[in-house]
C-alpha cells in the first residue's frame, strides 16, 4: 500500500520572472515567461501572422513543456500538410511548481488541479489570447484538462454568458446560426469551451492509495530525501547529473526513470537543485488522487468532445476502470450533450509520447483536422 506523503522543507529555486523573455527554440517556436505561466510556443511552418486555430499542451507530474516539444514540432507539421491544412499554434505549459512556473510569482496556494487550470484561464487572459480549440493533457495533466472543461461548463471564467446572450438575442429576433454562419463563428471564438479535450493515459476518478502501484509516491518520498545540496568534485552539471542518476538507481529505481527525473536538476551558483517546487507538486499530486471525473465524462458540455486515449500497456488503469470507460463510449447520448470517445493507443505504456510517439500523432492528427 502506497504511504502518505507529508511535506518536508527542502531547497528549492525562486527565480523571478518579472519581464517577458523571449527565446528561439527552432524556426517556428519561442518561449515566453510571463507573471502567470512559463510556456513554450510552437507554430506550423506558415508565414501567417495568426494561426487557424490554438491548441493547449500539459505535461504530467514532475514534467514540464520542454517533454512535449519534439511531438508537438511533430503534430503542428502533420496538421499544415493534411487535407484540409491548418495553421496550429500550440502553447506548451509548465504548470504550476514545474519548470520555469516553478520561479513565478503569483502562482498562489492551494497547490491544486483547480488551481492549476484556474492558471490556463488566467494566461489567456494576460496573452489576450483566444481561447484554446483544443487542450491536450497527459497523466496529471489530463486532470487538469479535464477541470478546465468543468469550469468552463461552470462558466467560471466570466465569458459563457455573453455566447448565451448573443444566441438568445438572434433567437428573439427569429435569427439562426446557421443562416449567420460568420455570426456563429464570432460567437464561438468569443467563449472558451475547447472542441476536443485530449486526456492522455490519465485515470479520470479517485485513485485511492492501494489502487496505485505506489511508484510515484516512491518517487516523491525518496526526492525529500536527498541532500539539499547534491555533491561534485567540479561542480559540473553532468557530474551532479551522473551522481544523482546512480544514487536513484542504486535506490531501485530504473535507469530510464532515474535519467528522467535527473533532467529535472538544474545548476544554480555552487550547488545543484531542482527545477521544480517540491512540496507544491505533492499537494497537486494529492489533489490529482482525490478528485472524479466521472460525472464530466458521462455529460460532455454541449459542443465538447472528450477523447479519452489509454495505453495498451499502462500499468494505470484496473479493470473495472476500464469497463467503465468502454461502457461510457459505447452508450447513447442526446444532442443536449457533448461526445466521449475512448481510443486505445497500441505498443505503449504510461509515457505515449515517448514509447510510440508516431502511433499517437495518427490518432491526434485527423481529429483535429476535422475541426478545419
Amino acid at each position: 500500500m502506497a504511504r502518505i506523503i507529508k511535506n518536508k522543507p527542502v531547497l528549492r529555486s525562486c527565480t523571478q520572472f518579472l519581464h517577458s523573455q523571449t527565446s528561439l527554440i527552432f524556426p517556428y517556436t519561442s518561449t515566453r515567461s510571463i507573471e502567470t505561466l512559463s510556456f513554450e510556443e510552437v507554430r506550423s511552418p506558415s508565414h501567417k501572422p495568426i494561426p487557424d486555430y490554438s491548441a493547449f499542451v500539459l505535461h504530467g507530474l514532475i514534467g514540464s513543456a520542454r517533454n512535449w516539444r519534439s511531438f508537438s514540432r511533430n503534430l503542428a507539421s502533420s496538421l499544415s500538410t493534411f487535407s484540409p491544412p491548418s495553421d496550429w499554434k500550440m502553447v506548451l505549459v509548465d504548470l504550476r511548481n514545474h519548470g520555469q512556473s516553478a520561479g513565478v510569482s503569483g502562482l498562489h496556494p492551494p497547490h491544486d488541479i483547480v488551481n492549476a487550470a484556474n492558471d490556463l484561464a488566467n494566461l489567456v487572459k494576460a496573452r489576450d489570447w483566444s481561447w484554446p480549440d483544443v487542450v491536450l493533457g497527459h497523466s496529471m495533466g489530463g486532470k487538469v484538462a479535464l477541470q478546465y472543461a468543468l469550469s468552463c461548463a461552470r462558466g467560471d471564467y466570466g465569458m459563457r454568458q455573453v455566447s448565451i446572450q448573443i444566441e438568445t438575442h438572434l433567437e428573439a429576433m427569429n435569427y439562426t446560426f446557421y443562416n449567420y454562419p460568420s455570426i456563429q463563428h464570432n460567437s464561438r471564438r468569443q467563449t472558451y469551451d475547447a472542441e476536443q479535450l485530449w486526456v492522455l493515459d490519465s485515470v479520470p476518478g479517485i485513485v485511492e492509495p492501494e489502487e496505485s502501484n505506489g511508484d510515484v509516491e516512491k518517487v516523491l518520498e525518496t526526492l525529500q530525501t536527498l541532500p539539499e545540496t547534491i555533491p561534485s568534485r567540479t561542480q559540473t552539471y553532468v557530474i551532479g547529473y551522473r551522481w544523482l542518476v546512480d544514487h536513484l538507481t542504486n535506490l531501485g529505481f530504473t535507469r530510464s526513470l532515474s535519467e528522467w527525473i535527473g533532467t529535472n536538476l538544474k545548476k544554480e551558483g555552487e550547488q545543484f537543485t531542482w527545477a521544480f517546487n517540491l512540496e507544491g507538486i505533492i499537494q497537486m499530486f494529492d489533489s490529482y488522487r482525490k478528485l472524479d471525473y466521472w460525472p464530466l465524462l458521462e455529460h460532455p458540455p454541449k459542443g465538447m468532445e472528450i477523447v479519452m486515449v489509454r495505453a495498451e500497456n499502462s500499468d494505470r488503469w484496473d479493470p473495472h476502470v476500464i469497463n467503465k470507460l468502454e461502457s461510457l463510449k459505447n452508450r447513447t447520448s442526446d444532442e443536449s450533450e457533448g461526445k466521449l470517445s475512448v481510443v486505445v493507443l497500441p505498443k505503449s505504456g504510461h509515457w505515449v509520447h515517448v514509447d510510440n510517439p508516431k502511433g499517437l500523432l495518427e490518432i491526434v492528427t485527423p481529429k483535429m483536422a476535422s475541426l478545419s
